[in-house]
């Protein structure tokens, strides 16, 4: 397999990659209409909303009243928090709608901010807790909790590194719960904790859930859409380090979770942001997901269900977990100390590049210490990677300058065979084994890229880091497609020559066509890919280019005598 032949494969092997990704996200963005609802726990008796668990945990003795909760739904107004990086509009149960202040939705001014939950009933999603009991009343995420101060409206003040928003419950039993969201400075993680204090004379026995529901969104697919390509739906992680994930596609189809675990955490991800409920690290819990009936539709729902509490008359306990709010920043996470919880930023929808994506953004972001710049970063990769495979390239255009020098004496054989190719290829093998030429040395410096291009568009694709980020002139957004088609023309007119200098021993027309014709196949397609991704590209061919420049004038300058 000589370089041409290497590169033919190579880039209608890349087509057909993106080709199949179009085609897989099409034929999976929307659920199946013929679904039947698949709850993990009974509905609750005389709750209105299905989706409120039962507590499996929860040990029922004989003639004790079935599990439930707060039948009164609260009627008070929801409450505003405002800190430096969100504004959440919550009550006691819910989490009704939470903006991203410092995320802007386009590069627009005055855009409006990126909105990760909304009551909207035909968008709705929200982050839901409430507690379900088999031993008398008990709050749910529908009502119960009323504030618990006169405050509508909370701010972090200057120089403050928190707030704290309280609510309390009181049950009928003597049973009082007192709930306190806390933000913090420049955090995305709201501290959510249950103070349990019991006044009654009989014990109290319950279970706290957490869930995150959520209508699946209709996604515009293809290459003008490359959001399309990141993954939707829910992900779980458990104390045994199992990673898991269901698209919204397939929640009505995939049998209900159902796994039991001590810490972990269950979240809903999307495009560049995800949201997660985070339990204590050292609380059992069971995670579950569910497909409701909603409407036309359904909901989607992830839950979480604590241990059994059992609070005694005049006792109390506290339960605390975390709810995470935000963009998938890696330092951010990592700062959160949850093991597993970097999986939310997924790299790759089908797995197998993770680990080579996660690599070359820990590489990126080395480089973007230095630069300040994600442009010139991305340059900077491309000139490490070149850096790294310098001996297999400098094989492999040494290889094809020799090839291009021989090849009058390759057309004289190709003459002299005529149509007996068999004859024509042992003869032009013997030539390149008496002038050891290596035919297959364009190979692996190609093949190489392939993986390598691949990470990268998940890196571009996934990362938030590189949300919106410019480079210069022209490019405000190295992961939207370039507005004026420039990188991609350079990139088409760095393959036209490219191959100007690639030899085509022994190449018939048909394939000479193709060749001809590559270049802009990849020109239509690369334009509507991130901009950032062609930049990789294009740097990388002129690289290329200027490497096989000086070996063609090294090595292959005069032709081999027929």
């Amino acid at each position: 397999m000589n370089q041409t032949r290497t590169f033919l494969i190579f880039a209608w092997l890349m087509v057909a990659t993106f080709l199949w990704m179009a085609w897989d996200k099409e034929h999976s963005a929307t659920p199946p209409a013929t679904t039947t609802a698949a709850a993990i726990a009974s509905p609750t008796p005389g709750a209105s909303d299905a989706s409120i668990p039962t507590a499996p945990a929860v040990a029922a003795s004989p003639g004790a009243p079935a599990p439930s909760v707060a039948s009164t739904p609260s009627t008070s107004p929801p409450v505003t928090v405002t800190t430096d990086v969100l504004r959440v509009r919550l009550d006691g149960g819910a989490v009704r709608s939470a903006e991203l202040l410092r995320y802007p939705q386009t590069t627009a001014p005055n855009s409006p901010r990126v909105q990760l939950f909304g009551d909207d009933p035909a968008h709705l999603f929200e982050a839901q807790s409430g507690w379900v009991s088999r031993t008398g009343p008990a709050p749910s995420h529908e009502g119960g909790f009323v504030p618990a101060e006169p405050a509508r409206s909370y701010a972090l003040a200057d120089g403050a590194q928190r707030v704290d928003v309280p609510f309390v419950w009181t049950g009928p039993n003597g049973v009082t719960i007192r709930r306190t969201y806390t933000f913090q400075r420049g955090d995305y993680a709201i501290g959510v904790r249950d103070e349990v204090v019991n006044h009654g004379s009989a014990p109290w026995q319950a279970s706290v859930y957490r869930q995150l529901l959520r209508v699946p969104p209709q996604l515009q697919t293809g290459f003008t859409h490359p959001e399309s390509y990141s993954f939707h739906g829910a992900a779980w992680f458990t104390a045994q380090g199992k990673y898991d994930k269901r698209k919204f596609a397939k929640y009505g189809d995939d049998a209900p979770l159902n796994a039991q675990t001590t810490g972990g955490w269950i979240a809903m991800l999307q495009h560049h942001f995800f949201t997660a409920w985070i339990p204590g690290a050292n609380d059992p819990s069971t995670f579950s997901t569910a497909w409701l009936p909603a409407g036309a539709g359904h909901q989607a729902v992830i839950r979480e269900i604590g241990p059994s509490v059992s609070v005694p008359a005049g006792g109390h306990a506290e339960t605390s977990a975390r709810l995470w709010v935000g963009p998938k920043l890696v330092d951010k996470i990592e700062a959160q100390h949850v093991n597993g919880l970097e999986r939310a930023v997924d790299f790759s929808s089908y797995g197998w590049l993770a680990w080579i994506a996660g690599l070359l953004f820990a590489v990126l972001s080395f480089l973007h210490s230095i630069f300040g710049n994600w442009g010139w970063s991305i340059i900077g990769l491309v000139v490490l990677v070149k850096a790294l495979m310098f001996p297999l390239s400098a094989a492999q255009y040494r290889s094809a300058a020799k090839m291009r020098q021989f090849q009058p004496r390759i057309e004289q054989l190709k003459e002299r065979y005529g149509d007996d190719k068999q004859k024509f290829q042992l003869a032009m093998m013997e030539l390149y084994k008496k002038e050891k030429i290596n035919p297959v040395g364009g190979c692996l410096p190609v093949l190489v890229q392939m993986p390598v291009f691949l990470s990268l568009y998940w890196v571009l694709l996934e990362s938030v880091e590189l949300r919106q980020a410019s480079w210069f002139g022209w490019i405000h957004n190295l992961t939207a497609p370039d507005p004026y088609f420039i990188l991609p023309a350079i990139n088409v007119a760095v393959m036209v020559a490219t191959q100007k200098l690639t030899p085509t021993p022994g190449m018939d027309p048909t394939q000479k066509k193709m060749m001809q014709f590559m270049p802009m196949v990849m020109g239509v397609m690369f334009a509507f890919f991130p901009a950032g991704l062609v930049l990789y590209w294009v740097t990388n061919g002129g690289l290329g280019l200027l490497q096989q420049w000086w070996m063609t004038r090294r090595y292959g300058s005069a032709p081999a005598k027929a």
